[in-house]
């Protein structure tokens, strides 16, 4: 799963350095929205209480598709779907379910006009994982810049995890990104997200290249 960054310029295109688990460094600036804390409906008049929280922040990319696909569960019924068009009700029901228990926050800061924009933009795409019907995680791809693409968000929700799901999405995601040939595919994930999130974009072939400790600020 994706998690909390900040917006800023975008990933030279040289290769980027490696780093050991112990290194940490100057936080990398992003292009694109981080992710968000799911909550109801926002406004953008709304106030809600909120705590900081401490986080660190690894960014990670690979600069070649992998070789290996993630085949999905052979006892599930798991379907994978463009959203063409997502509406903004739509997206922030998966954006909550997945993202809430990870103190998602930056998408539910937009007002609906804002995140329409940005869900709907070139560029920006959007796919949803069904299971026997139920809609289980997303993922969404930013190829706005199309040299360096980035996983944007990527979960399950709740009821989804410990089935096996979680692999064969995330490689359909990075498959899916590299189907436009880009030159690096970037994610970034935090301490805030699921204990095996980081362990598991490596086994997926990403490669951290920059830490930063980060103070954020959620909803209570």
């Amino acid at each position: 799963m994706t998690g909390p960054g900040s917006n800023g310029a975008a990933i030279p295109t040289h290769r980027l350095r490696q780093i050991d688990d112990t290194e940490s460094g100057q936080q990398m600036k992003r292009k694109i929205p981080s992710s968000g804390f799911a909550n109801k409906k926002k406004t953008s008049n709304a106030n809600p209480e909120t705590k900081q929280v401490e986080t660190t922040v690894t960014f990670l990319s690979m600069d070649h598709a992998p070789s290996l696909r993630v085949m999905p569960p052979a006892n599930l019924k798991l379907a994978l779907m463009h959203v063409q068009n997502p509406t903004v009700s739509y997206y922030r029901y998966l954006y909550g379910a997945v993202g809430s228990a990870y103190h998602w926050v930056d998408r539910n800061l937009m007002n609906d006009d804002q995140l329409a924009a940005a869900i709907n933009a070139e560029g920006v795409d959007v796919y949803v994982a069904y299971c026997a019907g139920n809609p289980a995680g997303y993922f969404e791809i930013d190829s706005r810049d199309k040299n360096n693409r980035w996983l944007a968000y990527f979960g399950l929700m709740p009821e989804f995890h410990g089935l096996g799901i979680g692999k064969w999405l995330l490689s359909e995601a990075v498959r899916t990104a590299w189907a436009g040939n880009p030159e690096t595919l970037h994610v970034e994930t935090c301490t805030l997200d699921a204990p095996h999130a980081l362990s598991l974009y490596q086994k997926m072939g990403f490669v951290p290249y920059e830490r930063c400790d980060k103070t954020m600020t959620v909803p209570v």
